[in-house]
C-alpha cells in the first residue's frame, strides 16, 4: 500500500486528570459513516458475545464525530470516534483545549473511493485529470494559457471528448466528511497536479494551490448529499446519468446495482485497493479516549474485539463488508497498540 496511507497507530501522551464518570454503562461511538458499518458489527457482535452492553453507534461523519469527541471528558461525550482520515493538527488542539490530552489511534483497514453510477448505465473510465477538471471550482482556461477560469463544463464530453456527452451530476459527501477530505485530496488534487502552472503554485502559494485543487464547484454539478451513502445509491438508481462518490464497501455492498468506473485505468477492486494500484484508496481509524478506559465498562474489550484476526484479519468478517484488510505485520503492529493501550507522542 502506498506509503501516504501508511499512518502511525498510536499518538500522544500525558495522562489526563479529569476523569469519566461511570453513570453509562455502554460505550458511545460516533464519526464516519464509512467505518460505521464495520463498527456496527462489531458492536453487535460484542454485545451478543460477551456481558457487556451493545456499543451506541453514531454515523455523524469523520469531522462531526471529531468535533463531538474533542468536545470534552465525561460521559456526556463519546468515548470512541470513527474516521475515514487522519485526524488533523486543528482537531488534536481542540482535544487539548478541552482537556483531551491521551488519545489512542487505531488503524483498522483500508478503503478506496469510488465514483460510480447505476449498472443499468454504460460504465466511465475517468483519470484524475478528467475529475479535477469536471468537479473544480476554478480550472485552467480553455485558451491554453496558464490562468484559471470558473469551470465551464456542462457535460463530461466537454471535460474529454471520449466521455459521453452526459451532464456532470456528482453526487457527494458534505464537508465534514472524511471521504470528501480524502477525495479531494486523493482524486482532485491528483488531477490539478497534471497540470505544471498549478504545480509549480505548491511551493510558490500553498492556501491558492490547496484552494484550487480542492475547490469543489458551486453551481450544482456537485450535489451534495449528506452523510448517508445508501441514499447516494438509490440515487443513482433513480438517475441513470449520475455519478457519486462513496467507499468500496458501500460499491460492495450494491453491486447489483451500481458498478464502480475505472480512474487511471484501475477499477475498484479489492485486489487493486490492497495492492495500493487504485489511486484513490486511503487508510481508516478509530480514536479512543484513554481517559474513559477502565471507567465506561467494556472499552478494552470492544478495542480487543475490533482489532481481533477473526474481524480485521485477511478472512476476518469485515472482510466480508467490504474492509479492505492491513498486512499482517501492520496489523500486529496495532494488536500490540490495543493490547498495552500504548500512546506515542506525534
Amino acid at each position: 500500500m502506498k506509503k501516504v496511507l501508511l499512518a502511525g497507530v498510536a499518538m500522544m501522551a500525558s495522562i489526563v486528570g479529569t476523569q469519566a464518570h461511570a453513570d453509562r454503562d455502554y460505550i458511545s461511538i460516533v464519526g464516519s459513516s464509512t467505518v460505521y458499518p464495520f463498527s456496527t458489527v462489531v458492536a453487535e457482535r460484542f454485545g451478543k458475545s460477551s456481558n457487556f452492553r451493545t456499543p451506541k453507534v453514531e454515523s455523524t461523519g469523520t469531522g462531526g464525530g471529531l468535533k463531538l469527541f474533542c468536545s470534552g471528558v465525561g460521559e456526556a461525550t463519546p468515548d470512541i470516534t470513527n474516521a475515514s482520515r487522519g485526524i488533523k493538527p486543528s482537531e488534536i488542539e481542540l482535544c487539548a483545549q478541552n482537556g483531551i490530552k491521551d488519545i489512542i489511534e487505531v488503524m483498522v483497514g483500508y478503503d478506496g473511493i469510488v465514483l460510480a453510477n447505476t449498472k443499468e448505465a454504460e460504465g466511465y473510465s475517468l483519470t484524475r485529470k478528467d475529475v479535477f477538471l469536471a468537479l473544480a471550482k476554478m480550472v485552467p482556461n480553455t485558451d491554453g494559457t496558464d490562468t484559471l477560469i470558473e469551470n465551464p463544463y456542462k457535460t463530461w464530453k466537454d471535460v474529454n471528448p471520449t466521455l459521453p456527452a452526459h451532464k456532470i451530476e456528482v453526487l457527494g459527501p458534505p464537508p465534514t466528511s472524511g471521504t470528501r477530505d480524502a477525495f479531494v485530496e486523493l482524486a482532485m488534487e491528483g488531477g490539478c497536479t497534471q497540470f505544471p502552472f498549478i504545480k509549480a503554485m505548491k511551493n510558490t502559494d500553498k492556501n491558492k494551490y490547496k484552494a484550487l485543487c480542492h475547490g469543489l464547484r458551486e453551481d450544482g454539478a456537485y450535489i451534495e448529499a449528506g452523510e448517508n451513502d445508501n441514499l447516494i445509491v438509490q440515487k443513482l438508481v433513480a438517475n441513470p446519468n449520475a455519478l457519486g462518490i462513496f467507499g468500496y464497501s458501500f460499491l460492495e455492498q450494491n453491486a447489483d446495482k451500481v458498478q464502480g468506473s475505472k480512474i487511471d485505468g484501475k477499477l475498484p477492486t479489492f485486489e487493486a485497493i490492497s495492492s495500493g494500484d487504485y489511486p484513490v484508496s486511503r487508510s481508516l481509524f478509530f480514536y479512543v479516549k484513554k481517559a474513559h478506559i477502565g471507567v465506561i465498562p467494556g472499552i478494552q474489550e470492544y478495542l480487543a474485539e475490533f482489532t481481533s484476526e477473526k474481524a480485521m484479519g485477511e478472512d476476518g468478517y469485515l472482510a466480508d463488508k467490504g474492509l479492505i484488510p492491513m498486512t499482517e505485520k501492520e496489523a500486529a503492529k496495532v494488536m500490540d497498540t490495543v493490547k498495552n493501550l500504548k500512546t506515542i507522542s506525534k
